[in-house]
């Protein structure tokens, strides 16, 4: 990892004196520390430690063409918020690009052009690693992330988000897997064929996972593709705890009892999500972060604007701009209470303490509408590492939250499978 270079250091010590952060008040070394030398601290437990985000979306900018994701982009430009620059910047090590298809029409066509789609971002993610080989490199087991870092590069892991693609084929999964996916999403803001969807305005429809949905956990299972329950409704939780012979995750989830949204977790979720032994990774969403006081113009104004809008992949560049630049619009006008890295924090203290310290882990969503102030985009994740040593935790515990956590659970995942295929041989 490339440490950040005096004057990043320099500005990053003179926000915080700014900001008057809190010192740490249970251990001797933080009643003499000063903000520098607390900032310095923390910069380089970030140089050291395995940093890995769990989900970024932004395959669906790397299938734009012209988009080039070794240059750096202004995410006012080109929404997007990761780029290899960025992400040396930022020291992050290691991200899963999760390829992601929104819901549509759940028929033969439109599981056909799901499919398609799905596959253009996977093959763009695989074509930007062998483009940029001298600094990233495409991961595809849990041990990869080491060796890559260790050889100065990003490991770039794929994912799926929402089960879409699959279809009503059970053999995609295999195919996905063959292709380097790792985890996949069972679904998404609505119902599909796989499961239910937290957010579906028509509620529930197969009661938690369906029976195909059951058939693909299994698949999974045998594979070694990590269970994704983010989006899922409560239910949906439940059924993959039950359902996976593995520990799942949650790519991208918060804490109910911190913030009250359908999309967060309840306490009684994070002492099953440790029971089972998976991981629950915290977004940057601020939705989820924070409470927001209600907004009547503002959620009419946003749900006419989704409402009009076609799946971004059937959306020109030319429509996408404009798309991109109504959202900026309607956030100007309806300016929303920002969501920061003290809300990342509190939800990790609070997960910590339900789950504890091996069961939490990151998962951005940059590109997916992930970014809050203090943590913007991929090239300001040190302030993560930063706040949490603000906070007391220690270099092990950060480096279990950073990657740690995750890896344990993938290489569990990984075991599983491997003990289901010799069981098959046999």
């Amino acid at each position: 990892m490339t440490k950040p270079s005096p004057i990043h250091l320099f500005v990053l010590a003179t926000l915080l004196l700014l900001s008057g952060c809190k010192k740490k008040a249970d251990t001797a070394e933080s009643k003499t520390e000063t903000e520098e030398e607390l900032v310095q601290r923390a910069l380089e437990i970030h140089e050291r430690i395995l940093t890995l985000d769990t989900h970024a979306d932004t395959p669906l900018r790397m299938i734009e063409p012209g988009f080039d994701m070794a240059e750096r982009h202004d995410p006012n430009e080109t929404g997007s918020k990761v780029d290899y620059p960025r992400m040396k910047d930022g020291g992050l090590d290691a991200i899963f690009f999760a390829a992601f298809v929104a819901q549509d029409i759940r028929d033969d066509d439109g599981n056909t052009r799901a499919k398609a789609l799905c596959l253009q971002m996977i093959d763009s993610i695989v074509s930007s690693t062998q483009k940029n080989s001298d600094v990233v490199g495409l991961a595809l087991d849990p041990d990869d992330a080491y060796s890559l870092e260790k050889a100065g590069k990003r490991a770039i892991y794929i994912g799926i988000e929402n089960g879409y693609p699959i279809g009503q084929d059970l053999s995609n999964v295999e195919q996905y897997f063959n292709k380097g996916v790792r985890y996949i999403t069972l679904v998404h803001s609505s119902n599909n064929d796989l499961a239910d969807s937290a957010t579906d305005p028509k509620g529930a429809e197969h009661g938690g996972i369906s029976n195909f949905g059951a058939k693909v956990v299994a698949e999974m299972n045998r594979l070694g593709i990590m269970v994704d329950v983010s989006h899922g409704n409560d239910s949906v939780f439940y059924d993959a705890v039950k359902m996976s012979k593995a520990p799942i995750i949650a790519s991208h989830s918060n804490a109910r009892a911190v913030t009250n949204h359908e999309r967060n977790m309840t306490d009684e979720m994070l002492r099953l999500m440790a029971e089972n032994g998976g991981v629950v990774q915290l977004t940057m969403l601020a939705n989820y972060l924070r409470e927001a006081p209600p907004n009547a113009a503002r959620d009419s104004a946003m749900a006419a604007l989704r409402a009009n809008m076609k799946p971004i992949g059937e959306m020109t560049l030319e429509e996408r701009a404009t798309m991109r630049k109504s959202f900026q619009e309607l956030n100007e006008k309806y300016p929303a209470r920002p969501a920061t890295v003290e809300h990342v924090a509190d939800h990790i203290d609070h997960i910590v303490k339900i789950a504890g310290i091996d069961h939490v882990g990151i998962g951005c969503d940059f590109d997916g509408g992930g970014g809050i102030e203090g943590v913007f985009d991929a090239s300001e994740v040190m302030n993560i590492t930063i706040e949490l040593v603000k906070r007391g935790y220690t270099e092990e515990q950060i480096e279990k939250i950073w990657g740690g956590n995750l890896i344990r659970v993938f290489k569990e995942v990984q075991t599983i499978a491997e003990k289901l295929q010799a069981s098959e041989a046999s």
